[in-house]
């Protein structure tokens, strides 16, 4: 006869095994309206050679899906554009936790656009060099944030209906991702 202390050692071993597995395969998921970054260990798509010129690519959707290599693992939705030699993505300037891992040289992940993986560096881009790409970047950004708010049921801020609104936004941190 088994004994009860074995039993329980099982079924909490049976539901933590379920529970990662469920984990790992329910994240990244469809319905993520609102939320900008998730766990993660799956990026899901097709892993695919990334293409010689990436300008096709911008006509897929407004966002992408980020992962970097390293723990811990979790998955950002982002706002993208595409020049022919990588994809352009931004944060909020806030020290966020995926541009300081960038920064401190863990740079190294997947970008699934569409149903492709494709495995990637982010390098960020900085002074004067970031404003050409921040111009192709900002109208999806602002695309990507409505649809964002559509999809949760909600309306855009007061400040985004105003023009020439009176709160002083900062610029965006820009990452340009190439192929490695």
């Amino acid at each position: 006869m088994i004994r009860k202390p074995i039993i329980a050692t099982i079924a909490i071993i049976i539901a933590i095994v379920v529970g990662g597995m469920s984990y790992i395969y329910t994240a990244p998921y469809a319905g993520n309206a609102g939320l900008s970054r998730m766990p993660g260990i799956r990026i899901g798509g097709t892993i695919t050679e990334p293409p010689e010129d990436f300008s096709s690519l911008n006509d897929v959707g407004t966002n992408l899906i980020m992962k970097l290599e390293g723990f811990p693992p979790f998955v950002v939705y982002l706002a993208y554009a595409v020049i022919p030699e990588g994809v352009i993505t931004g944060t909020r300037p806030d020290g966020g936790y995926w541009p300081q891992r960038v920064r401190e040289g863990r740079n190294k992940g997947w970008l699934r656009i569409g149903d492709e993986t494709f495995a990637m560096q982010a390098t960020e881009v900085l002074g004067d060099a970031r404003l050409p790409m921040l111009e192709l970047w900002s109208p999806r950004a602002a695309r990507s944030a409505r649809a964002i708010r559509e999809a949760a049921g909600e309306t855009a801020p007061a400040r985004d209906n105003a023009i020439g609104g009176s709160e002083f936004r900062l610029l965006p941190e820009i990452f340009l991702w190439t192929p490695r």
